[in-house]
């Protein structure tokens, strides 16, 4: 747990080596956030970001992670991701080359960027529960691999949760302040693994920071005992115009073993494995649910040797995409979730041909979230 005023100290420890050496980076200041017991996010601000004004606090219910309406800014972005099938990413693409829709009516494309390389701003977010102690290998190997390939401008917070969330680490660009973090988790205390509330309450958080945000999430994918139903989450989900989600599944190792054996009863127990098959696909549905919303990928790695390759194609989709950007044709504050295409055209406007050095036609895929909740004007 790292409470405001630890990340203030170090924020202002972090100025004062700044004033000795000109060529280290500033630390961002910290500020508040919804105010419960797992306390704030610190926000890395970017310097070429004009000020805004500061977000409503959402109000909270005791025991329940808060709930607001859902706002929409002038214009909306969206992240595009452009790979071969074998996740390879497209560079050079133009802004001629895209095409957004929005419920079926063509955009008029207002911003368009293309970064390669970028730094990120991300949370982690760990399932870390007694229930699944036979998948901790596999979460611990997930979370070291993604903070082996962070790099000195990333911002990252880590987040574990299992009958509520838990901030181990507030924003940092310190890469052994994250290790240290996951090396601390060794004995989960709770059986429960209530993801739903878990995630509302990351996504809550990260309203305040501007920027586009990105959760990796480290989880089964099953939820036991939140306060939230799905459609409460997927709703919240949908609202986060913002915020990519990419989901790496764990325990499967575990899950076919018992499939093959057909673990029951006692055996089941021993496995590791206290729910049933038709609970983890639940599960395995519901994360491919959260990153196809959002414009994210899902893994389901079956060993733990794919991790490193997973981490690395997540940190590798998230540094290198197109940023697309529009101001909405319909303009009308209803609160109503808008759906969103993006296709990719040729000089001809047919669609675009990719093709490899042989000249063979390589074939690619466009991932990009499939929509976002419109502002609603509050009487």
């Amino acid at each position: 747990l790292v409470l405001l005023s630890a990340t203030k100290a170090a924020a202002q420890d972090s100025q004062s080596q700044q004033s000795q050496s000109p060529n280290q980076q500033e630390a961002p200041p910290a500020a508040g956030g919804p105010n419960d017991d797992a306390g704030p996010y610190a926000i890395p601000k970017k310097k070429e970001a004009p000020p805004e004004p500061a977000p409503e606090t959402p109000r909270r219910v005791e025991g329940m992670p808060s709930y607001s309406i859902n706002v929409s800014v002038p214009e909306v972005d969206i992240p595009v991701l452009v790979t071969t099938k074998d996740g390879q990413f497209i560079p050079n693409l133009k802004k001629g080359n895209f095409k957004v829709y929005e419920d079926g009516v063509q955009q008029n494309i207002a911003n368009f960027s293309e970064s390669q390389d970028a730094p990120i701003t991300a949370v982690l977010l760990v399932e870390f529960a007694q229930t699944n102690y036979a998948f901790l290998e596999d979460t611990l190997t997930g979370a070291y691999n993604f903070a082996a390939n962070l790099k000195k401008n990333d911002w990252v917070a880590v987040e574990y949760y299992d009958i509520k969330p838990h901030i181990i680490v507030d924003f940092t660009q310190n890469k052994q302040a994250v290790m240290g973090a996951l090396n601390g988790m060794r004995m989960p205390e709770w059986q429960e693994t209530n993801l739903f509330d878990a995630l509302y309450d990351t996504l809550d958080r990260l309203q305040s920071i501007q920027g586009h945000k990105y959760i990796v999430l480290i989880s089964t994918g099953i939820d036991s005992f939140s306060k939230l139903r799905l459609d409460e989450i997927l709703k919240k989900v949908k609202g986060s115009q913002d915020v990519t989600i990419f989901p790496v599944s764990i325990g499967w190792a575990v899950r076919e073993y018992c499939e093959v054996h057909r673990c029951t009863g006692a055996l089941q127990q021993r496995a590791g494995l206290p729910l049933t098959q038709m609970d983890y696909l639940q599960g395995d549905n519901e994360m491919n649910t959260f990153a196809r919303l959002t414009g994210g990928r899902a893994y389901f790695p079956r060993f733990q040797a794919e991790f490193p390759e997973i981490f690395h194609s997540i940190l590798g989709d998230i540094r290198s995409q197109y940023m697309l950007a529009y101001h909405p044709s319909n303009q009308t504050q209803d609160g109503t979730y808008r759906k969103l295409k993006v296709e990719i055209i040729g000089p001809d406007g047919n669609a675009l041909k990719v093709k490899d050095q042989k000249g063979k036609d390589v074939k690619y895929q466009v991932i990009a979230k499939e929509g976002y909740t419109a502002k609603r004007t509050v009487e």
